[in-house]
């Protein structure tokens, strides 16, 4: 499972996709709570606003991930090579 993490192409692509989950939520939680909150029942309508929360932290979290990844992808491959 770790080895996944070690390497900077999988966290990228990673990333790309906590990024895309959390504009999803975010953007679902705002149309539903906000504008469909008359047709919702209580347990909806707390899990819609729910999603307003869990969205920004997934873009927060995912970018992040997706700025260490490119860190470590331009220091893997501005590595000198050490000649003999």
């Amino acid at each position: 499972m770790f080895d996944f993490f070690l390497n900077p192409a999988n966290v990228l692509s990673l990333s790309t996709r906590v990024l895309w989950t959390g504009l999803v939520m975010l953007l679902t939680g705002i149309v539903g709570a906000y504008l469909l909150d008359l047709h919702l029942n209580l347990f909806g309508l707390v899990f819609l606003h729910a999603m307003t929360i869990i969205g920004p932290t997934l873009i927060k979290i995912g970018y992040v991930m997706r700025l260490l990844s490119q860190h470590n992808l331009r220091k893997t491959a501005h590595v000198p090579v050490m000649s003999h």
